[in-house]
């Protein structure tokens, strides 16, 4: 995965109505942590990592790389956006395109955030980069990732094997402007 290309990084703290999806700070630290060393989270991401590595190895203050948002609520992490360049992907319709991923603490699930953060990063690229397709892959078996994939405007392209399950591939096209 690369970056995004041309667009200008860090953008101005993206706000929706209950959220806002910024830069990592130092105080996200521990939200980090707990996200990449939970069991439920990873369920569909080859499982955690484990805690002390992660104590270990979390920089104090978070890498920052174009197309990562903290989302955040109330001044806490509960999840992460991550907007990159899909190049070496598996399936030859992926390749090249911005790829959505997102990551939330388990916490957050139920709530409706992660459809309103990636709503707004959504929003935020095509503002970015115009025209600009958008893939999402994640397992067939995630059903609250396959939900929320079609709710944000995901169609299927395809299904392959991957890492020991079935994969889902979707595509969003580009907003064009009507009239």
């Amino acid at each position: 995965m690369e970056d995004l290309g041309s667009v200008a990084w860090p953008p101005e703290p993206i706000r929706t109505e209950r959220l806002v999806l910024r830069e990592p700070e130092t105080r996200d630290r521990a939200a980090f942590i707990d996200l990449l060393a939970s069991p439920e989270v990873h369920t569909y991401l080859g499982g955690p990592r484990p805690r002390d590595e992660l104590e270990r190895e979390t920089p104090e203050a978070p890498e920052r790389w174009p197309g990562s948002f903290v989302v955040d609520l109330d001044g806490s992490m509960i999840g992460q956006i991550l907007l990159r360049r899909a190049t070496g992907h598996r399936c030859p319709a992926a390749a090249g395109k911005a790829d959505l991923g997102y990551m939330f603490l388990p916490r957050a699930w139920g709530f409706g955030y992660a459809a309103e953060a990636c709503a707004a990063a959504l929003g935020w690229l095509a503002d970015a980069l115009p025209g600009e397709p958008v893939v999402l892959t994640t397992q067939t078996a995630n059903v609250g990732s396959m939900r929320l994939a079609a709710k944000l405007g995901f169609t299927e392209v395809e299904r392959f094997e991957a890492w020991g399950a079935e994969q889902w591939l979707g595509m969003r096209s580009p907003v064009t402007p009507s009239g």
